[in-house]
This record gives C-alpha cells, sequence and structure tokens, in this order.
C-alpha cells in the first residue's frame, strides 16, 4: 500500500530454501537498475550460507546509495540532479563484477515468522542492515467497520461489534483444531461474502445479511461437535433473527443429476458439502478438503467439475469441458521436482507445479487448456508439511503468484484454484491455514450407507440380483449388525490395528459379495 501510495513498483518474492546467492543477485541487480521496492516474503527460510553472501550484496547496493546521495560524490553528469535519493539515476556501480546503473530509491524489506519449521537464524551482519519492526495483532474492529463501510453497510459500527465478538467467543468456547483462523484473513473473506449478499439482496435487513455471512461461510469448516455451541453464538449474537440459507436450486439439481449418473448416492450431506465447496472456490483461490480417509472429498471436487461440465439441453456431459482439473502428489516427488530447480550450469529445469501451472495461466493449447474453460483446478492430493507448502504462500494469498527460483513469476489466473486434499493439518503452520478456504468433512456425514446403497445397485445393473431379493433383504441386515457391531466393539474391545468404519463396511461387503457369487 505505500509503495503504490509512493507511485513506487513492489515485488514480491516468495523465499524458500532453494535459493542460491546468485538468484539474490540477479534480483538485487533488478531492483538497484529500476528503483523498485522489493518485498521478500518467508526470508528465514534461505539457507543461512546463501544468506551471510546477501548481507554483503545488500550492504554494497546500500553504500552506493548513502554515497550518491551526496552531488559531489557522483560523476560529472549526474552531479546536476538533486541530492538524496530522487527517483532517476544517479551513477553507476560495480555489483557482482558487472557495473550497473542505480536509481536510489530501490527499497528492500523482509517479513519471516521466527520459529517454524525449516527457518533458519538471520545472521548479525544481515540483522545490522535492516531496521526491525515487531508485528502484533492487529484491532479488528475498526477494519472490520471501515471494510463493511466500503461494502455499503450502513450500520457498520455495530454490526462489526457483533462480527469481532463472535470470533473472539469462537476463539475461546470451540475446541482447539488446527485448522482454526479467527484472524484479519478469515475476516476479509467473509467480510467479502457480506458484500456479495448484500449487492445481491439489497433490500434484506442488515444484521440478517451478515448474520447468513457468517454462519454460511463459518459452519463448513467447523467439526460437528462444535457447530451446535457456533450455532448458538452467532443466535445470542443475533437475537430474534433467522435467516435460511441461501441455495442455489439450479446447481443442487445439476449435482444430483451428475451423482446419479457418476453411480453414486445424491445424499443430503454430500450435496450440501459439495455445494459449500462451490462457496469456498468463489471467495478463496485456494481450498482445503480437510477430512479423514473415505470421507467423500475426492468425490466432493469430482461431483462439483461434473456440475461445471454438465450441459442442462443434451443431459449428458460437454464434449467441450468448462472446468479442467490436473492432480498431482505432492509427496510423490522431490521439492526441486514440484517446483523446478536452477542447475549447477544456471539451466532452469521446470517441475510438475511449475509446468501445470503455466500452462493453465497462458492457455497453453498443446497441454489441452483453453480460453473456453472457465474452471481450471490444481488438485494437490497428499499430506501437508512446512516444507513443500510454504513455497506456496503467494499463491494463496491476495498476490495470486506462483515465484519459482528462475525469478519467473507465473499469475493465477482469474479461472485458475487450488484444491488440496488432506486428512489432516498437523505439520502445516499457521500462515497456511489461515490463507486457504476450508471444508471439514466428518466422517459421519457421507458415512457408509451411500457405499452399500451403491454396491447393491451396481449388483443391479450387472445382473446379479435378477430377483431383488439381495435389495430387499440386505439394507435390514446392513442396519440391523453394523451400528451395534461397531458400538460393541468400540467399548469392549482394544483394535490392533485402528481402521476406518468405511474400511471395516466395506471388506465386510466384499466378504459378502464373494460369498454371494
Amino acid at each position: 500500500d505505500l509503495a503504490r501510495a509512493l507511485a513506487l513498483p513492489c515485488y514480491v518474492f516468495n523465499c524458500s530454501d532453494q535459493m542460491n546467492y546468485q538468484t539474490m543477485a540477479d534480483i538485487f541487480r533488478g531492483l538497484a537498475q529500476t528503483g523498485g521496492w522489493g518485498c521478500f516474503d518467508e526470508f528465514n527460510r534461505i539457507q543461512i550460507e546463501v544468506l551471510s553472501v546477501v548481507a554483503t550484496q545488500v550492504k554494497t547496493v546500500q553504500d552506493y546509495v548513502k554515497k550518491f546521495a551526496n552531488p559531489a560524490n557522483r560523476d560529472l553528469e549526474y552531479q546536476h540532479l538533486p541530492p538524496g535519493m530522487p527517483p532517476v539515476k544517479v551513477g553507476e556501480f560495480p555489483f557482482e563484477g558487472d557495473v550497473i546503473s542505480l536509481i536510489p530509491t530501490c527499497g528492500l524489506f523482509i517479513t519471516m515468522n521466527p520459529g517454524y519449521a525449516g527457518r533458519t537464524e538471520l545472521p548479525e551482519n544481515l540483522k545490522a542492515l535492516f531496521r526491525s519492526c515487531a508485528m502484533i495483532r492487529p484491532d479488528l474492529k475498526p477494519i472490520c467497520e471501515n471494510m463493511l463501510m466500503s461494502e455499503g453497510f450502513q450500520s457498520a459500527r455495530t454490526l462489526a461489534i457483533k462480527f469481532v465478538t463472535l470470533y473472539q467467543l469462537s476463539s475461546e468456547l470451540l475446541s482447539k483444531q488446527v485448522h482454526y483462523d479467527w484472524g484479519l484473513r478469515a475476516v476479509k473473506s467473509v467480510l467479502r461474502v457480506a458484500g456479495m449478499l448484500k449487492r445481491g439482496e439489497p433490500d434484506l435487513e442488515e444484521a440478517q445479511i451478515l448474520m447468513r455471512a457468517l454462519r454460511d461461510f463459518n459452519t463448513p469448516k467447523i467439526p460437528s461437535h462444535d457447530t451446535p455451541i457456533f450455532l448458538r453464538l452467532i443466535a445470542d449474537l443475533f437475537m430474534g433473527l433467522d435467516v435460511p440459507p441461501k441455495v442455489d436450486e439450479s446447481l443442487k439439481e445439476t449435482i444430483v443429476r451428475v451423482a446419479k449418473r457418476t453411480k453414486l448416492q445424491s445424499d443430503e450431506l454430500f450435496v450440501l458439502k459439495t455445494l459449500q465447496f462451490k462457496e469456498l472456490l468463489d471467495v478463496r483461490p485456494s481450498v482445503m478438503l480437510l477430512g479423514p480417509a473415505g470421507c467423500g472429498k475426492t468425490a466432493i471436487w469430482k461431483t462439483l467439475a461434473g456440475a461445471h461440465n454438465w450441459d442442462h439441453e443434451k443431459q449428458d456431459f460437454k464434449t467441450k469441458r468448462t472446468c479442467v482439473y490436473e492432480t498431482v502428489n505432492p509427496k510423490a516427488v522431490t521439492g526441486d521436482e514440484l517446483y523446478g530447480y536452477m542447475t549447477l550450469a544456471k539451466d532452469w529445469k521446470d517441475g510438475v507445479l511449475s509446468i501445470i501451472m503455466r500452462g493453465m495461466s497462458k492457455n497453453m493449447n498443446e497441454q489441452n487448456f483453453h480460453d473456453y474453460q472457465t474452471y481450471k483446478w490444481v488438485v494437490l492430493d497428499g499430506d501437508i508439511d512446512a516444507v513443500w507448502i510454504e513455497s506456496m504462500n503467494t499463491v494463496m494469498d491476495d498476490n495470486k503468484v506462483l515465484t519459482l527460483v528462475s525469478n519467473e513469476r507465473v499469475p493465477l489466473s482469474d479461472a485458475m484454484r487450488m484444491v488440496f486434499e488432506i486428512s489432516s493439518l498437523k505439520n502445516a503452520t499457521p500462515a497456511t491455514v489461515s490463507r486457504a478456504g476450508i471444508l471439514y468433512i466428518n466422517e459421519t456425514d457421507v458415512g457408509w450407507r451411500p457405499f452399500v446403497d451403491s454396491w447393491l445397485l451396481h449388483r443391479e445393473e450387472a445382473g446379479l440380483d435378477t430377483n431383488g431379493t439381495e435389495r430387499s433383504c440386505i439394507p435390514g441386515l446392513y442396519d440391523k449388525y453394523i451400528e451395534t457391531l461397531v458400538e460393541m466393539t468400540r467399548k469392549g474391545f482394544k483394535e490392533i490395528t485402528p481402521i476406518r468404519l468405511l474400511n471395516k463396511v466395506c471388506t465386510a461387503t466384499y466378504l459378502l459379495e464373494a460369498l454371494l457369487d
């Protein structure tokens, strides 16, 4: 914001442990010659041996800025320029074996979260070159009030108090979950939703609009045991208000049709989670589907992709698909293979993500990405750890840019979204959690019954249940024994290898199938 006010270009670089002193020197060369500002995000992820060289590079630039501030120290052709730091070229100086020009308005800023995994302590000679500024938690109330006003709310002050109180009580009263975030980024995204609802229904009371935004946007990330507490808090703060959730009926109908076509059960909670996933994708560039194995994460995003590709006239999938996705397991490759790396000969080797995201961003036809595709998803299916996910920080926040070690910047187009499919966030840092929209899927949301129904349907269509005996008898047996057995084993037995309920039901079903065949 400060750079914009001063009419200076500001480039954000997401630092990673792949950066070497040559990469950093290239960045400093560019900033010194353009007079722009460089913001180095997560600076302490760079390796300590690189940082000590970076200190000398920064010192060189700063020394010449100081030297050329006095016109007497400049070459004759530049001595007529005003003293200090004018936004024009004031001379040339030697840097890493080259002689480059200097525009003294160039500035270097670093941001870092100390104490996270994979971070280094800054060397003393580097600390001396930067003025430190400790950040504290912002006061959300005035921020909230201003944002509500900018979205067109008249009673912004009273609504801001309710908003902040709800988030404060939620952080105190709800269970401590790793994926909960009641900070500034969460506030911002809810207010964006509230603004969209306000413009969609300008005649509705403002308190009702904010209540709907807070309820409908936060409940998707709250586990089932915390949901009643959260809803009670909203009911207490917005007393006497009851607003029905806003449901996209045409999309809901399409989801049911797609589920039927792909031989899935259009269970009520499954359809609801798919709709919530769509709402999250509309306001966040990256969304995390969080839940245990077998809870339906893959089925949810594939069903929504199918709904986007559904042709209502033909009642079939479109031949020209408008929703495309690429699935990657980030843990199957190294960090270098994921993002790309620079060889010792200074040749750039692309990584899996850099190829996919560049293709999506530039609509590369040879990769089957085109202009008419309005939804392009990169689906990352694998455990999150601080080492690979931190390089995604600039992609997941408002910058929406993938910064590579080659200094290439791949912007996220409006159609692009990052989708993460994960079972736990225990290895993720708060910086990652706050950047993503989270859809929490409980084990009981979809449950095991749709699996059994789909299995019976498959047998029926394959002609294995000719007289309908299985369809009439088997569901009753499952209802009678599964829950009873689960309750019994939970209370009186110790599991040697804990496995999910769906896994047990699958095993029982396949054993039954073998006996029936």
